[in-house]
């Protein structure tokens, strides 16, 4: 069994994400991963991250923090729209598998 928390488990995939959007301008990389999160992450999962952050300091990628300091990103999101939100786009509108 592993001895990491799930907000660790969490932390490292939000970083992970953060890791892939690293590569756009800043404002753009903030809101991928803000959008990435809020799409296909669960409620419980963000609110388990965000209650988290603040005593995670510098483990948290400043991407992550910034995307999940409460106010929505001002820039739109690299991501393509039709798999940005696939919940409100209906079935089909994910290409995840």
């Amino acid at each position: 069994m592993s001895a990491q928390s799930q907000e660790d488990k969490l932390l490292r995939m939000a970083n992970q994400i953060a890791t892939f959007f690293r590569s756009y301008p800043e404002e753009e990389a903030v809101a991928g991963v803000h959008k990435h999160i809020t799409a296909f992450w669960t409620p419980k999962m963000v609110s388990k991250l965000e209650a988290a952050l603040p005593e995670m300091g510098d483990r948290a990628d400043s991407l992550v923090q910034r995307a999940l300091r409460g106010a929505e990103p001002q820039a739109e999101s690299p991501v393509r729209p039709a798999t940005r939100d696939p919940q409100k786009l209906g079935e089909g509108a994910s290409d995840a598998g």
